[in-house]
């Protein structure tokens, strides 16, 4: 592995688990999806605490896959430095043969000045056979001219198994498209590659599901708050982080009027 920043190391970490986790993949099959989510799962935990225990033992680490005690460790407030990582982030996907929407999170979130900021990330999208990063953010594509109105062709993603209600509505009223897809992480990832144009969802969420997308798409230009247009916060006491907004930048001030509208 080549250590150049931290950046660079979000990017070899993701990128790792993710090589490991496709090789699970390959050797548990999927016969027994349950069996195969628990090994990925902790093959890709095990990977990213021990990594990052070795190449950066002063910070902290927030993980999807620790024990309650140890998201519950009052020093991780306190840090200066606090990695935040889904070793597996869509796991039903990752547990169905041929499906791609699955990922891998890293983030690097640091005090800075007084307060909180993301300032390192990578998402790893194995079996798309690529890592977004910070190290190198991808380039935002355009909002398709005449995007928004009846003959919107303006694309929402959003979850395949639990789309919230309002983000039903939400697309009716901007005449736009919902696509389906798994993991937050890919979901996000489609915004910065053109895929979509929009991800917006309600109703549950942590930390580590949005972390190291949000910090890509930061770097990368995107508009990323909660659905109230306020932003997003991390490393706080209670992990939970229940909605979030991703756009292309231009697109924004049309989803955050209906989204206010919807919720009048």
């Amino acid at each position: 592995m080549t250590i150049r920043d931290d950046h660079a190391l979000a990017a070899d970490l993701a990128t790792e688990a993710g090589e490991r986790l496709l090789r699970v993949r390959e050797r548990t099959g999927f016969a027994d999806s349950r069996a195969l989510r628990d090994a990925g799962d902790q093959s890709a935990h095990r990977y990213l605490m021990e990594a990052l225990a070795r190449l950066r033992p002063s910070d902290s680490v927030l993980s999807e896959e620790a024990t309650r005690e140890e998201r519950l460790d009052p020093r991780r407030l306190t840090a200066d430095r606090v990695w935040i990582v889904d070793p597996l982030d869509g796991t039903r996907e990752f547990s169905e043969e041929g499906r791609a929407d699955w990922a891998v999170h890293v983030a690097l979130w640091e005090r800075r000045d007084g307060r909180g900021v993301l300032t390192a990330g990578a998402v790893a999208l194995p079996a798309q056979g690529r890592t977004l990063s910070t190290a190198q953010p991808p380039k935002l594509p355009g909002l398709p001219a005449g995007a928004v109105g009846r003959e919107s062709r303006v694309r929402i993603a959003v979850s395949r198994t639990r789309p919230p209600e309002f983000v039903q509505k939400l697309a009716y009223l901007v005449g736009a498209e919902l696509v389906p897809i798994g993991s937050a992480g890919a979901k996000i990832s489609a915004v910065l590659t053109g895929e979509v144009e929009a991800y917006v969802h309600a109703g549950g969420q942590y930390e580590w599901d949005s972390a190291a997308p949000v910090a890509v798409a930061l770097a990368a230009g995107a508009h990323t708050s909660r659905i109230d247009g306020s932003p997003l916060t991390y490393n706080q006491a209670d992990p939970s982080l229940p909605d979030i907004l991703v756009s292309l930048p231009e697109l924004a001030p049309t989803l955050l009027a209906g989204i206010r509208d919807l919720h009048r």
